[in-house]
């Protein structure tokens, strides 16, 4: 059977939903090259699906066996799918190499720790459709190597830890994953497991899409050395696409300070990756939990419901001690430097929600829009139900600063001037009580700079869409100027700050970021000219990749 007819019989949802996507030739090739040494190596390609890395394996092998005469070498598989590994079989058959397919769920065979090489390409998974029996098994085989995953683990996650435990010493993996592995919270373990137990690990990153059709992208992981030792870093090689292989931009290295943090960073170049290294170990910027602490807003259960505009209160006729002050639902008025009560008069007079239900002791208009609320159902919501009164919404002080943290372009940082309540729609910052005065005054213009908008795209990830997510434990580690560089800088912040605001009122950010980074990175710093065009080159590449995504998905909508 040709691999033609083998998946005219499948369809293309139901290789979705075991997470199949046939693998581009060159791709296979070029893994299986790195990954055979010798013409007796024992190779296994689990998920192998059609074959195409044991295909390309035995081609490898047929190759080495002419340069060497060695024989004795072995190809095995293991594919879920039955009608997957006829086919595989079918093609193995008369490639003149020993090899085997086996029927079943990779994660029910035992590691062996008896192959010189495991290549292949994981199923890829979400979280959402991975459950059930399948997650719990992949999970226990994760943990047999150490590596605790999340319940938003997808697939590829234990794939990767499983499959390594089938290498002897000295072994290789060499498997096609989502570029999920560098910046996703859950792959830490699985991150900082590769850097433990291998000697060496390589990245292939690719500049344009793999897979036809397929919204994800994807790194080559070529690790060499199983048990033979580990690194503080790996090596990052760059290829335009599958069929640019052959011809890999020259590599660079790059440590995480910790083997689980996030990897992003890798994707920068040589030039901007040096540059903002520098600067973020540098006294001159520090993590945004130096200034104190970044926390979720509050969740209602029905945002409808409880957020109101002045307006609807008033034909409520609910009194002022049945509402709160609230920053309207969403960010998209937090893209300048303040929010004042100004702002908020002129928001609510536009029709936005600036108001929260939140009585203490409800009024007869209170209990009146209370029990209108239990007739459609309101309480009946999970977050509604769970607490006592239903209508009473767990309080979150007004935070000093407000931070958005779903962005088409870059995180903002807004003083709170109104002293609004926020809703888990925009983070709080709480500043030190000895941070206080000048973190409110100057700390939305001062992280208005080229590191730490590059910082955001490192510590935050790409979400639907093309948006930038950023979660309070991330926002911890967005490097921003230190207390010391922005009191150094106040008097020049302050000159700036009308100019700031006005760009930012005209949509302009890159020339409101200019304004900051003369006198915060240039002047502050010392970054010269040639240093701040790597750091906003980076940035802009960065950010492409995450718009490039957004419109790939757009369009296929």
């Amino acid at each position: 059977m040709t691999l033609t007819q083998a998946v005219a019989v499948d369809t293309d949802e139901a290789r979705k939903a075991r997470g199949a996507f046939f693998t581009p030739e060159p791709v296979a090739r070029h893994i299986a090259a790195w990954a055979l040494r010798s013409a007796t190596d024992h190779v296994l390609e689990p998920s192998c699906g059609e074959a195409a890395f044991l295909v390309a394996a035995a081609e490898r092998m047929a190759e080495l066996r002419l340069l060497t005469g060695d024989q004795g070498g072995r190809l095995d598989g293991v594919e879920l799918h039955d009608r997957s590994a006829r086919a595989a079989r079918s093609l193995l058959s008369a490639v003149g190499t020993p090899s085997s397919i086996r029927i079943g769920d990779f994660f029910q065979f035992e590691p062996t720790g008896q192959y010189d090489a495991v290549i292949g390409n994981p199923p890829y998974i979400r979280y959402q459709d991975f459950t059930g029996a399948a997650r719990l098994r992949s999970r226990k085989a994760a943990l047999r190597a150490g590596v605790s995953l999340t319940a938003l683990a997808s697939s590829w996650a234990a794939f990767t830890v499983h499959s390594a435990l089938f290498l002897r010493r000295g072994g290789r993996l060499g498997l096609v994953l989502p570029a999920e592995l560098l910046s996703v919270n859950y792959a830490s373990g699985v991150r900082r497991f590769l850097l433990e137990r291998f000697a060496s690990v390589q990245l292939v990153l690719f500049t344009e899409r793999v897979f036809p059709g397929v919204l994800e992208e994807v790194v080559l992981l070529l690790a060499d050395g199983y048990r033979d030792g580990s690194s503080d870093h790996f090596s990052v090689y760059q290829a335009r696409n599958a069929r640019d292989l052959d011809a890999l931009s020259v590599s660079h290295t790059w440590a995480p300070a910790r083997p689980e943090d996030k990897w992003t960073a890798s994707l920068m170049d040589t030039d901007a990756l040096s540059t903002y290294t520098a600067l973020t170990i540098g006294e001159g910027l520090a993590p945004l939990q130096t200034w104190g602490d970044t926390t979720l807003g509050m969740v209602t259960g029905n945002n409808k419901y409880f957020a109101l505009s002045p307006a609807r209160a008033r034909e409520l006729g609910l009194p002022r001690q049945d509402v709160i002050k609230l920053s309207p639902p969403g960010s998209r008025h937090l893209r300048g430097l303040d929010l004042t009560d100004r702002h908020m008069r002129e928001l609510g007079e536009s029709g936005a929600a600036t108001l929260l239900f939140r009585p203490a002791q409800p009024s007869a208009a209170g209990r009146a829009y209370i029990s209108a609320g239990e007739s459609i159902g309101v309480p009946d919501a999970y977050k509604c139900r769970v607490r006592d009164p239903w209508w009473r919404v767990p309080l979150v002080e007004p935070a000093d600063l407000l931070l958005t943290y779903m962005n088409a372009d870059t995180p903002r940082v807004t003083t709170n001037r109104a002293r609004a309540h926020h809703l888990n729609s925009v983070h709080g910052i709480y500043l030190a009580e000895n941070l206080t005065g000048l973190g409110r005054d100057l700390l939305p213009l001062a992280t208005l700079n080229s590191v730490t908008v590059l910082g955001a795209e490192i510590v935050g990830r790409a979400y639907g869409g093309g948006m930038l997510k950023i979660e309070p434990r991330e926002a911890d580690h967005l490097p921003v100027p230190s207390s010391r560089v922005v009191e150094a800088v106040a008097d020049d912040l302050r000159r700036a700050r009308r100019h700031v605001a006005d760009h930012l009122k005209d949509g302009n950010l890159v020339e409101a970021i200019a304004l900051v980074d003369a006198i915060v990175l240039v002047g502050a710093l010392g970054v010269n000219p040639r240093e701040l065009r790597s750091l906003r080159h980076a940035r802009r590449a960065l950010a492409a990749r995450r718009a490039a995504r957004g419109a790939s998905e757009r369009d296929r909508r």
